[in-house]
């Protein structure tokens, strides 16, 4: 990625359709329900690649749940160079739906889209979930008191070894599963020792540390979880890990070339700290 300048490209807040250029964020060292230097308490972050038939269903019950909640919020769909109708749904349903942002990313992969949300976002709580839902929002509820524990990064889990009552409802197809399990044995060895799930796609990180984190981050595609979770290990970060319910979507984009290049982007996060590229 060559340029950390987003333009949103247009959204519906506060009952008023406007357009505006994303602001840089400003890092909350101690927010939790209430931000201190951000009026946003929950930024969530939805990357998003060809996902024309999915996107706007999970808009919407993120929406729902968002909708009976006290805390301030913003959704963020960042488009990541789609070549469908994706950023066109999203459009259309900032007519109906509060707090709904558009962003436009030519990143390569998932950890560009990502990033870009991260870093242009200023919930004091910013969290990602996949366009697939295959983690509901609902599992927040389960982050916030790790975040008033003082944990800094609060991610889901879909292995039981990781957290008491993780549940995969809808399994990966064998082959996803057998690669998963060896992939992560490979991963704990080469960068984040005790962590079994380190690939389900919601994870939460304190403003402070996701400016720290994300202002690093080397990988651009299915490998950034890894790394982020390595970043936030090296910078002394607290994470916490809550059980996941987790509903695999059959019409993943993960494949088993992305698995492969997860393991080579894994060496390169590993080869990236041994050439101290990485700072604290």
């Amino acid at each position: 990625m060559t340029t950390r300048a987003f333009h949103i490209l247009s959204c519906w807040y506060n009952g008023e359709m406007q357009q505006q250029t994303m602001r840089r964020p400003v890092a909350a060292p101690q927010p939790m329900m209430a931000a201190e230097s951000s009026d946003i308490a929950l930024s969530v972050i939805i990357p998003a690649y060809n996902e024309e038939g999915r996107v706007g269903k999970t808009i919407d019950i993120i929406s729902a749940y968002l909708l009976r909640q006290s805390y301030t919020y913003e959704i963020v769909v960042v488009n990541n160079g789609s070549t469908d109708r994706t950023a066109e749904v999203v459009r259309q349903k900032m007519g109906t739906v509060p707090h709904l942002l558009l962003m436009e990313e030519d990143g390569v992969g998932k950890g560009d889209a990502v990033r870009a949300g991260m870093l242009g976002t200023t919930g004091a709580i910013r969290l990602f979930t996949d366009a697939d839902n295959s983690t509901d929002i609902s599992h927040v509820e389960k982050m916030w008191p790790l975040f008033e524990r003082g944990y800094e990064v609060v991610i889901c889990s879909r292995d039981a070894k990781d957290a008491k009552g993780a549940h995969q409802a809808v399994s990966q197809v064998w082959f996803k599963r057998q690669l998963g399990n060896m992939g992560n044995l490979f991963i704990q060895i080469m960068a984040v020792p005790g962590i079994w799930d380190t690939q389900c796609g919601f994870k939460a990180f304190r403003a402070e540390a996701a400016e720290r984190i994300f202002s690093q981050m080397r990988i651009q595609k299915f490998g950034f979880d890894v790394e982020a979770l390595a970043l936030a290990r090296f910078l002394g970060y607290r994470i916490g890990i809550v059980p996941a319910y987790w509903v695999n979507d059959v019409f993943s984009h993960v494949s088993l070339k992305s698995y492969l290049e997860v393991l080579w982007e894994v060496v390169r996060v590993r080869w990236n700290f041994i050439r101290s590229r990485y700072t604290k």
